[in-house]
């Protein structure tokens, strides 16, 4: 617990334009990679990637206890929602994939 905290005291210390420009950077790099999967891939891809942002959630939800900054916790709950919706929305699509595949009778 005490390397997650020094973890949020070392991102609450730094520039907001370093944290915006990795933030818009992680954006294109993650268009790109996506971009050039082929379509038979795509999902596949994300029903892996599920567990990342199973990760990403867990760590939202762990930093905003360490968060003394209002606006901190309401970008968290924010980015906390999203991942949600991106886990589901990934196992969703995942489960309608596996659907294709099964024998109809």
């Amino acid at each position: 617990m005490a390397f997650t905290l020094a973890a949020v005291e070392a991102v609450d210390r730094t520039p907001i334009i370093t944290l915006l420009a990795i933030v818009v950077l992680a954006g294109f790099v993650g268009f790109f990679v996506i971009s050039k999967v082929p379509n038979t891939l795509h999902t596949p891809l994300m029903s892996a990637t599920n567990a990342i942002h199973g990760i990403v959630v867990l760590g939202g939800l762990v930093a905003i206890f360490g968060a003394e900054n209002a606006l901190t916790k309401a970008l968290l709950v924010v980015a906390i929602i999203f991942g949600t919706i991106n886990v589901v929305g990934g196992f969703l699509v995942t489960d309608r994939m596996l659907e294709m595949f099964k024998k109809k009778d």
